[in-house]
């Protein structure tokens, strides 16, 4: 150490004769600041790593955070979805159930309906078979009796028609397995394979729905 010492005052000795001074006086100062310059450069380096771990620390928040993010988003994404489709199925039954309700009262006559068909084939019948000859003014019984069922047959088919119940009676027209029913086919001159020659009996449809198909004779080619 007192070599130490004697070299640093011989440098110092011609710019710096109060430190020559103080060195003399007291050895033992150099090696104070240095340990203190020390000090404080393992301060610095201490501050510089804690800086640094702060700085670390953030990013590996941040990762957690949009790994958090992401999880949440997908999680949002899947819960709409379902949300979405339960939507969906809720309209389809709520328009299933309004179709039903809807049916139920549009075809819920329907039995009523084929029981009066019954009624309206027997009334056509009586009408159809009274010769048209004996309904006079000499025969005013049989005139009444005619008139009434022909007035009882029309009133009826008013009350069909008022509710959705129109007939089907389909001469000459196409033959269609969905509204008709056929009996026999036959061929027939002067009339298209196919058409329907004889309805044998009268069909009804129920507000577009075939309730009875017309039972017909079908043309076939000859």
């Amino acid at each position: 150490m007192a070599a130490v010492a004697q070299c640093v005052r011989a440098a110092l000795r011609p710019r710096y004769p109060l430190l020559n001074f103080s060195l003399r006086t007291s050895p033992r100062l150099l090696c104070v600041a240095t340990q203190q310059k020390n000090t404080g450069q393992n301060l610095e380096e201490d501050q510089s790593q804690s800086q640094n771990e702060q700085k670390v620390e953030p990013s590996s928040a941040e990762k957690m955070l949009h790994e958090e993010k992401t999880k949440l988003e997908e999680q949002l994404k899947e819960v709409t979805e379902k949300y979405k489709r339960a939507l969906a199925d809720a309209e389809n039954v709520r328009q299933r159930s309004q179709k039903l309700v809807e049916e139920a009262k549009l075809y819920g006559i329907q039995s009523f309906c084929k029981d009066l068909l019954e009624v309206a084939d027997i009334l056509e019948k009586a009408t159809e078979s009274v010769p048209k000859e004996e309904i006079k003014d000499e025969n005013p019984h049989l005139k009444s009796l005619y008139e009434g069922l022909v007035m009882t047959e029309v009133q009826i088919q008013k009350v069909f028609k008022k509710h959705g119940l129109l007939r089907l009676n389909p001469v000459g027209a196409k033959f269609d397995p969905y509204e008709h029913e056929a009996l026999f086919h036959a061929p027939v001159e002067g009339q298209e394979p196919g058409t329907i020659a004889l309805v044998s009996k009268i069909g009804y449809k129920l507000h577009g729905r075939t309730l009875r198909p017309a039972l017909v004779g079908v043309v076939k080619e000859a």
